[in-house]
């Protein structure tokens, strides 16, 4: 199932990718540092919730508390929390 995400903190704005249980593809960045965030997202693309969560949350973009690659974790956790219920 594809889903949406609004970021906050962070130059990109929105994240798109496809959930098929705990496997995130298709990842798709709208705004941010286009070539960082192309990279990011093949480097993603097949893996599980837990491991974008063990290599991804928690990283910091200029002290903002957050970053792209953060924001992408907090993505799949959330569509895959209410994917769960």
């Amino acid at each position: 199932m594809e889903y949406r995400y609004e970021t906050s903190g962070t130059c990109s704005r929105v994240i798109t990718f496809n959930l098929d249980n705990d496997i995130v593809t298709n990842v798709k960045f709208v705004g941010g540092c286009h070539g960082n965030l192309q990279a990011l997202s093949k480097l993603v693309d097949g893996m599980s919730v837990k491991e974008i969560e063990s290599k991804l949350k928690g990283i910091n973009c200029n002290g903002r508390g957050t970053s792209c690659a953060d924001q992408l974790y907090r993505a799949v956790k959330e569509a895959y929390e209410k994917n769960k219920g």
